[in-house]
This record gives C-alpha cells, structure tokens and sequence, in this order.
C-alpha cells in the first residue's frame, strides 16, 4: 500500500503536458479537480516533481480519460488534435472546446479504427458517393445540390412524404449511409457544436449532437456531408457567428456547405412554387406559414426563415429576433431509454455488421461489445434493439 502513496518513476513531463493538452484542459483546470496546486501541477509536466501512483490513476482515469500504460511512453503518441484537424472553426473557438467535445473527437477516431477492423479498409459499398462528386466552390450550388439528391436517391415527393422530423432524420440518415458513410451521434456536453466529420480514403464517418433538435441533426448531417465531399474534415457550431471570424478561404468554404445543404433540403424552384403566393416581403407573415413550409421539407422554422432571407424577402433585423425567439423554445428530448440511446448513437452498419459477425462467430461477446462501447453484462439489451433497426 505505501508504493500508491511513493513518486511514480519513469513518465516523461512531456508526457504529462500531452495528456493535458489533447483534453482540452489548462493547469488551473488539473489543479482544480485534484485540488493540488497548480505549481505542484507544473512541476510535474517540467519533470521537478512526479504524482503518487494514486495521483496518476486518477489524472489517467478521471481527468484524462487515457489509459494508464501510456503515462509510460518514451515521448507522447503523434495523435491529431482539433487544432491540426478542423480548419473550419475559428482559433478561437478551437480553444474553448470543452473536454467532453476532445472526448467525442477521440471516440469517432476509434470508431474509425474499428471501421477498418471490421471492414479490412474497404468500404462495404461499391461505389461510395465521393468516388462519384466532388464538390467545388466554382460550380454552381444548385447544380450540384441537385447531384447529391440524384446520389442519395431522395426526390421532392419523397422527402415530403416523410410525416415528420424524425423519420426524416432517419430517412436522410439512412440515405447517407448506404452511400457509403458511417453515421454515429452521442450528446454533447457542449450545446453549441452541432456536429463533425472526419474524412477518410475510405469510411469517413459524421459525427452528430444529439442534444440539438431533429431538424438541427438534418442540416448538419447534409452540412457535414458537404465537407466530406469537399474531401477535407469540418466541424460546425449552431450558432453561425463563428463563420465571419474565419479567414476568407475558410469563410467561403463553410457558407458554401450551408449553401449545399439548404438547397438539399429546400430546393430553390420547389421553394418559390410554394412561396409566391406570399407578398415579396415576407416579415410579417403568421408563424403557421413558417411551420407548414418547415413540416413540408423536414426543416427548421429558421431554415425557411433563412431562405427568405437569402432572397431579401424579410428583413435582417425581423430574421434575429424571430430566430431567437423560436430557438427559445426548442425541446430536443429523449427516450429515457439506455438501450434506444446507444442505438441511436451507433452508425446502423456499422452495428449490424458487429453483430452479424458476432452470430457468425467471428467475433466472442467481449469483443463483439468493445466494438460497440459497452459492457459485455448489456451486449444483449444492445444487440435487441439492432436487429429491432436503427432509430433517429
């Protein structure tokens, strides 16, 4: 018992200051939670001082969510960070992601290497969607908004046959993946982050926020396939202010892929056909106008709202407040059910293909559930709701 409480020999400093770094924390933020002082902290990641063995369990498994072999490495592993890996969030902002956000980052990585496991590094589908489109800044966006759709297989009438937001959430989910991307969510600590993706030769993965609405997880889900058809990774806030404090090639890029999902999910012509029967100024139209044409495409109110704006049709000032106001009253929910919850937060493939090599025997139970990220006591209520079929 008394070596728990003796200095650990053997962890390099530079070792220290990884593990704090890639999780978003400052020294203050250490000290705080080990309620050690920060030169104690310091002293550490300058190789001054070493933690008790007690001391580094809990700064691996609490604090750091690493485990704790790798406090032994020689030097830090070459990990991507945020910084080096999305160019589409402003420095800023990069430095004010929430541990839980550098959390979700790391777990789409090993979602990736477990894709690669399970499908030996190929994608499961023929001709995924980026073999087919590569979106371009120049091209106009109507045009290839019109690809995509023609990729996914959605028309008009099919996309307004969907009777509300959540079977089109899962319908537009269920589009991307059979096009050859892998869909995962989780809910997000950090509200304002509405998703990611992280590309890749071969089984690129999106990344969403549960905790925002069901017509917020749409666009982003499209928004985020534009990235990846741009070939480069993205991550977006709810809040759009963060795109005027990009430098001008980042800037264009991110209004563009707002620009591509919108007209996705609104098509332009479409639009104007169910729109001219109101007046050119749309400000003062009733919130009943804006419901039915959001119910129509699956959207937003302010995704309308936002069309309209596009077109001069409504006033800038109108546009804030009515925004603000129906963001107000947003309700995301849940199920209240752990199963249904993990279910949904799995890509469908990605699960199905975990269990059907589970039932194969391919794959034991233990590591049937790793690939899942559970514990092998719940695989079973798991595995239920996967062969049930995915959720939203």
């Amino acid at each position: 018992m008394e070596m728990k409480h003796e200095p650990v020999v053997g962890v390099q400093p530079e070792v220290f200051r990884w593990a704090r770094q890639t999780i978003g924390l400052s020294v203050d933020d250490v000290a705080r939670i080990l309620k050690r002082s920060a030169d104690e902290i310091e002293a550490w990641e300058l190789g001054n001082k070493a933690p008790s063995y007690a001391q580094l369990e809990k700064l691996a498994y609490q604090v750091y969510k690493r485990p704790l072999a790798i406090f032994f490495l020689p030097a830090p592993p070459d990990e991507i960070t945020p910084k080096r890996e999305f160019r589409t969030l402003p420095e800023s902002d990069l430095q004010t992601l929430l541990p839980d956000t550098y959390l979700q980052i790391r777990r789409a990585h090993a979602y990736q290497i477990a894709l690669n496991e399970l499908f030996n590094g190929r994608n499961p589908v023929d001709q995924p969607i980026w073999q087919m489109l590569t979106l371009t800044l120049g091209e106009p966006i109507e045009k290839q908004a019109k690809t995509i759709r023609g990729l996914l297989g959605v028309d008009i009438e099919s996309q307004i046959a969907w009777s509300s937001d959540e079977i089109s959430l899962k319908n537009w989910r269920k589009k991307i993946e059979e096009v050859g991307v892998f869909i995962f969510k989780n809910s997000f600590k950090q509200k304002e982050i509405s998703g990611f993706c992280l590309r890749c030769d071969n089984l690129p993965i999106i990344y969403l926020n549960n905790t925002t609405t069901k017509t917020r997880q749409i666009f982003s889900l499209l928004h985020e396939l534009a990235h990846l058809l741009m070939d480069m990774n993205g991550l977006s806030k709810f809040d759009t202010d963060y795109i005027d404090r990009l430098p001008n090639q980042e800037k264009a890029i991110e209004k563009f892929c707002n620009a591509i999902a919108a007209e996705i999910l609104i098509p332009r012509i479409d639009f104007l056909e169910q729109t001219n029967r109101f007046p050119f100024e749309v400000d003062h139209i009733a919130d009943e106008d804006f419901s039915n044409l959001a119910n129509r495409y699956g959207v937003s109110r302010e995704a309308i709202l936002r069309r309209f704006l596009d077109q001069g049709r409504v006033n800038k000032v109108i546009y804030e407040q009515k925004a603000k106001f129906w963001s107000s009253q947003k309700k995301t929910g849940g199920s209240g059910n752990w199963y249904a919850s993990q279910n949904v937060y799995l890509s469908n493939r990605f699960a199905s293909e975990v269990i059907s090599r589970y039932y194969r025997q391919q794959l034991t139970i233990d590591q049937a559930a790793d690939f899942l990220g559970v514990k092998v006591k719940n695989f079973e209520g798991l595995e239920q709701r996967i062969l049930q079929g995915a959720g939203a």
